[in-house]
């Protein structure tokens, strides 16, 4: 699989996205990652976050992309190998500045053939309810996504939930 995976979508401008590795050391990467943290926090009831933080992202079981619009980072996320031949997709972000303009489906659709490549057979979130999370969950519906039973270390609560996607 090449680094730099160049998606369909394009800006109003006609900048393609970019989608490739990230070793989390660059500043915008960073800031987009402490906004996703931070509105995970600010939607989300105490005790019931569980975005990594940096230190989570930079584990071994884990591999981040990042999109890229010219020099802008567009979007984030993330595959976090779970041992048993699945895998959990975290810290999935678009940046305001690139809202509704396909990033987040070109992730998503980046992380599922990552995982496929990978073996993997199974593919599932974690995620909070609301309005909030409504464009999250219609996304990962529109792409075979189903709620299911909580996965790894989860405990269900009122606010969680799981999806599952068989690969």
């Amino acid at each position: 699989m090449p680094n730099v995976h160049l998606a369909s979508p394009t800006s109003a401008g006609g900048s393609p996205l970019r989608i490739r590795p990230d070793d989390l050391t660059g500043e915008p990467t960073r800031s987009l990652l402490a906004l996703h943290l931070a509105g995970m926090q600010a939607s989300s009831p105490p005790g019931s976050v569980f975005a990594l933080d940096l230190s989570g992202l930079l584990q071994s079981a884990v591999t981040v992309w990042s999109a890229w619009r010219g020099d802008a980072i567009a979007g984030v996320g993330a595959l976090k190998a779970l041992g048993d031949g699945t895998a959990e997709i975290k810290s999935m972000r678009t940046h305001p500045d690139h809202l509704r303009q396909g990033v987040a489906a070109a992730l998503l659709d980046h992380i599922v053939a990552e995982a496929r490549a990978r073996g993997l057979r199974r593919l599932s979130l974690e995620t909070g309810s609301g309005p909030g999370f409504d464009a999250a969950l219609a996304l990962y519906r529109g792409r075979g996504f189903e709620n299911g039973e909580p996965f790894s270390d989860y405990v269900p609560s009122a606010f969680n939930q799981f999806l599952h996607v068989a690969l």
